[in-house]
């Protein structure tokens, strides 16, 4: 028999359809190769409600926790979903195929895959993650008061970080590989105003370094060609993410980076019986309550079309 719903991600926005698909007594599928979603490096999360501190492994073990509560009405697969199509058998429902092999029917199919940080593939940077090394500035900003960090990325997620960091960080560098900043003109202007920020330009980081937290960055010079050190205790890393979309690729719509198109109201995709939510969506927002939120609107749509057809 066919699932009603295939939930499919690990993270706060999947966690939180499944909770809500569950209270609603739906057929329900939830496939996932962990739980925690990019959260689980954080060594300290602030801003989760609920949670005035919280490690990362922490939340991803309430998440489980949570979702492994209603067993009796949410199968969990540990695995990875690899693609969504239609069913061959019947055009009305969906078909899953993940990296073990296994395959589901669902009459809806709701994406919470994510996204991916981009990282600079750097010696020091996988050792160091969540010891310094931090890809969300919003996240992890005020772990960082009265300390010196560096900031790689000049767009608007390396400006955003600058201004998340200022009114904490003692010394904020922000490293950049061309010449000039991008992103928003007039977040350029208001942070070249803040006394605590040092631009370099012209520069491509090289190692990140420390022993069991950063330490220094380590830069190349790419107009003089020198080696150069910042002592700096952490390193945050705003050059964009990837979004989890290849599963859907070619049969939801996406924009122009591969983020899933979605109705903000109800989270619909451009396929009829397809949501999606969280950071593998053009929502306007990355943040783990916003996707909890828009999961949950995402799932009490799909059962009213379940039960509706609208």
């Amino acid at each position: 028999m066919p699932y009603d719903i295939v939930i499919i991600g690990g993270g706060p926005a999947a966690v939180s359809a499944g909770v809500y698909a569950a209270r609603k007594k739906a057929k329900t599928l939830l496939v996932a190769e962990s739980f925690g979603g990019q959260s689980i490096v954080s060594a300290d999360i602030h801003n989760w409600i609920g949670e005035r501190s919280i490690s990362g492994i922490v939340l991803a073990e309430k998440l489980e926790e949570h979702i492994r509560g209603y067993k009796d009405d949410v199968d969990i697969w540990s695995d990875r979903v690899e693609s969504v199509t239609r069913s061959a058998s019947d055009t009305n429902l969906f078909s899953i195929t993940t990296k073990a092999g296994k395959s589901a029917e669902a009459r809806v199919v709701i994406v919470c895959s994510g996204s991916s940080r981009k990282r600079l593939g750097i010696t020091g940077e996988d050792r160091l993650d969540g010891k310094g090394v931090v890809y969300c500035s919003i996240c992890d900003a005020p772990l960082f008061g009265g300390k010196d960090v560096a900031v790689v990325g000049a767009g608007n997620a390396g400006l955003e970080a600058v201004i998340d960091l200022y009114p904490y960080a003692k010394k904020i560098y922000m490293v950049n590989r061309g010449a000039t900043l991008k992103g928003d003109a007039v977040t350029q202007e208001k942070i070249k105003t803040f006394p605590t920020v040092e631009f370099i330009f012209n520069a491509i980081p090289r190692e990140i370094m420390g022993d069991s937290f950063v330490s220094s960055m380590k830069y190349k010079d790419i107009v003089t060609g020198e080696e150069k050190t910042l002592a700096v205790e952490g390193v945050f890393i705003e050059i964009g993410s990837i979004p989890n979309s290849g599963l859907v690729k070619g049969f939801v719509e996406t924009d122009e980076i591969s983020r899933i198109k979605v109705d903000p109201r109800t989270m619909r995709t451009s396929v009829v019986g397809v949501w999606a939510a969280g950071d593998v969506t053009d929502s306007l927002y990355q943040q783990n309550n916003i996707a909890a939120g828009d999961a949950v609107r995402a799932l009490l749509n799909a059962h009213t079309y379940l039960h509706s057809g609208k």
